[in-house]
C-alpha cells in the first residue's frame, strides 16, 4: 500500500499511529471533496450566462415581439426639433441591462407629423449623429451623411436612415419596436408594415402616418 502523502512540516506517515493516519486520511478526503465541491459551484455559476444565452432567443419569441412602446408625449418635442430618446425594447430581459434601453431620432416635423428614425446608419450601423445646425445626420464612422428627412445625402450609404413605424395615441408618440428597423428583420405590424425609406435612386418615397400618406421628393 503506497504512502499517503504529507504537507509541508507534517511527520512522515510511517511516525504516525493508526490514529493519526486515519486522521490525516479524513482530513484529505475532505478537502478532496470540498474542492471538487468548489469546482461543481464555479462551473455552475459560469454555465447560467452561457444557458441564457442559448435559450434566451426562444424566450424572446412571444406576443412582446413587435409591440407598440410610447416614447414620449407630445410637447416633449418642440416643433421644427430632432431629439434623441431611449425606450425599453420590449423583448429584453431582466439581464439585458442598460443594452436593453434602445435609442431612436424623433422629428417633430409640424402639427401632429413626426419621423422616428432608427439610430444605425444604413451602411453598416453604426450610430449617427444629428447637427442640428446644419441640420445633418452624420456617422462618424465613414462619414456618411442624411438629410433631416432621414434621405441619403452622402457618403458609402445606398439608402437612407431606416423608420420606424409610429403613431399618435391621444398626445403620446408611440413607435412599433421590437425588431430593429433593417431591411433583413421586418417587424411585423398586424398586417401594417415597418414604414422603410427606399433606396437613394428612387424617384420618391411614400411615408405613412396614422392619418395620411404623404410622397416626399428625395435628394441623391
Amino acid at each position: 500500500m503506497s504512502e499517503l502523502l504529507k504537507y509541508p512540516g507534517e511527520s512522515s506517515n510511517n511516525d504516525l499511529t493508526p490514529d493519526g493516519k486515519a486522521a490525516a486520511h479524513t482530513r484529505r478526503v475532505f478537502l478532496f471533496k470540498l474542492a471538487v465541491g468548489l469546482n461543481v459551484l464555479v462551473g455552475a455559476v459560469l454555465a447560467v450566462p452561457l444557458v441564457g444565452y442559448i435559450i434566451s432567443p426562444s424566450l424572446k419569441k412571444g406576443s412582446r415581439t413587435g409591440a407598440w412602446i410610447k416614447i414620449g408625449d407630445v410637447n416633449e418635442f418642440p416643433a421644427g426639433e430632432t431629439r434623441l430618446v431611449s425606450f425599453r425594447s420590449p423583448v429584453a430581459v431582466f439581464d439585458d441591462g442598460q443594452t436593453g434601453d434602445i435609442p431612436c431620432w424623433v422629428r417633430h416635423i409640424s402639427g401632429r407629423k413626426f419621423q422616428v428614425f432608427a439610430i444605425n446608419c444604413a451602411h453598416l450601423g453604426c450610430p449617427v449623429r444629428w447637427f442640428a445646425q446644419a441640420k445633418l445626420f452624420l456617422c462618424p464612422c465613414h462619414g456618411g451623411a442624411y438629410y433631416e428627412d432621414g434621405a441619403r445625402a452622402a457618403g458609402p450609404p445606398e439608402r437612407g436612415l431606416f423608420l420606424y413605424k409610429h403613431r399618435l395615441v391621444g398626445d403620446s408618440l408611440v413607435i412599433h419596436a421590437g425588431d430593429m428597423p433593417t431591411l433583413a428583420t421586418q417587424a411585423s405590424c398586424k398586417g401594417d408594415p415597418l414604414v422603410q425609406i427606399q433606396p437613394a435612386n428612387a424617384a420618391s418615397v411614400t411615408v405613412t402616418t396614422a392619418n395620411a400618406t404623404e410622397s416626399t421628393s428625395w435628394q441623391a
